[in-house]
């Protein structure tokens, strides 16, 4: 009797040490087992060798987070393809040039006062955000439905995926006119801290979908990704049938400057009420020479990084959206803006100002008149865009935001 018993116990060992341990996820009121084989270790260290390239030196920012200065040429992203022919490596050489132009004028320390030694990298290499064992960890620990993504149902999630069962919400102005073409959008975005429990997040951003695959940028208030409830400067790329954010894998930014660390927190924030709000300008815009994808930051639309013009299947942007997205793992919705339905007021709503599309012709639409407001869920967010006349200098503008709990 005990050898039948421990015979068929065996094999279920057997079996269970074969295939790797189980866990069970809840995801939407359902438990499902998942295999735990890509939270090996091996695996995992694998990654953060991907991630964390050899530093010529290990930096700190103000905040106490540790940079490595990587070789301009040894960033992940370089890792890519359609990198490997060292002929692009020719063409990058204005870059090269223009980063060390930067260091002659003495304008490639605009963003020291971000960095402990008051300057950043040296010049040849670039800041790349150590990332620690436990934040990978935490960054697989939810599917890919937590990835970032756009309101528009091509790109919202796979087709077999139950959009009644989504838990990313959206409150944005959008472009309406199909078969345009768009080579670049700007923003100047409200700084805003909206609270956000462990497994959700809650971006302001613009975003630049291109075919199949996009491009955001903004502020993001993500536990998982940054360990804290700070607004922070991210970017997040997808391009085929990868997808990461700031410059974590091959498909992400190309940075170029020494002394820009993305992640960066930014402080002070806006306050609601207050007649003067803390706002950053960011813009996405296609160099007309060579069709690589810019992301430009700052009042003086600062160059921080660019993305090679092979990286997307497609050349051109086909739709652009300017607002909050949100995510929640599964508890209620996070608060969005300042987390507030909207007064209709500058003063006291989130806001995207000054918004601008650089259209099929290169050409700076300042006017933008083919936007419409977009709230897939009035009961927790909710979206506006006007020429509002009360603030005539702040152009175009989106207000945003809301409470969420829904």
């Amino acid at each position: 009797m005990k050898m039948q018993v421990r015979g068929p116990l065996i094999w279920v060992l057997l079996v269970f040490y074969i295939f790797g341990h189980i866990f069970i996820s809840h995801n939407n009121g359902f438990v499902e087992a998942k295999s735990s084989s890509k939270f090996e270790d091996l695996e995992i260290e694998n990654e953060l060798k991907t991630i964390n390239k050899p530093a010529v030196m290990i930096i700190k920012t103000i905040q106490g987070e540790q940079y490595g200065c990587v070789d301009f040429f040894k960033q992940p992203a370089f890792d890519h393809p359609s990198m490997k022919n060292h002929t692009y490596h020719y063409k990058m050489r204005p870059i090269w040039n223009g980063m060390r132009e930067r260091k002659k004028n003495n304008t490639a320390n605009g963003f020291g006062y971000l960095w402990e030694n008051g300057v950043g990298c040296p010049i040849g290499t670039v800041p790349i955000k150590r990332v620690t064992k436990d934040e990978l960890l935490r960054l697989h620990s939810l599917d890919d439905n937590y990835k970032p993504r756009g309101s528009w149902s091509t790109t919202t999630c796979d087709p077999t995926y139950d959009v009644h069962y989504d838990q990313h919400h959206y409150a944005v102005g959008r472009t309406r006119k199909k078969g345009m073409v768009y080579n670049g959008a700007t923003m100047e975005l409200c700084i805003t801290a909206p609270k956000v429990k462990p497994t959700q997040f809650s971006h302001s951003r613009l975003y630049i979908q291109m075919g199949d695959d996009f491009i955001q940028t903004g502020v993001a208030v993500n536990p998982v990704l940054y360990n804290d409830n700070q607004p922070r400067v991210f970017v997040y790329t997808k391009a085929g049938a990868k997808s990461c954010y700031n410059s974590q894998c091959d498909v992400g930014m190309i940075s170029v400057r020494q002394d820009f660390p993305m992640g960066t927190e930014l402080k002070p924030v806006s306050i609601r009420g207050a007649k003067q709000s803390r706002y950053e300008t960011f813009g996405l815009i296609k160099d007309q020479a060579n069709g690589n994808w810019w992301l430009e930051f700052g009042s003086k639309a600062e160059e921080i990084g660019f993305w090679p013009s092979n990286r997307f299947g497609q050349s051109s942007g086909n739709y652009v959206e300017w607002g909050g997205e949100v995510y929640s793992a599964s508890l209620p919705s996070p608060e969005m803006g300042y987390g507030y339905f909207l007064e209709y007021d500058i003063i006291y709503d989130a806001y995207v100002k000054h918004i601008f599309i650089l259209d099929a012709n290169h050409k700076f639409d300042r006017s933008v008149d083919y936007v419409e407001s977009f709230s897939d869920d009035k009961r927790g967010y909710q979206a506006y865009n006007t020429i509002y006349s009360g603030y005539p200098d702040a152009g175009h503008i989106i207000l945003y935001g809301g409470p969420g709990n829904i």
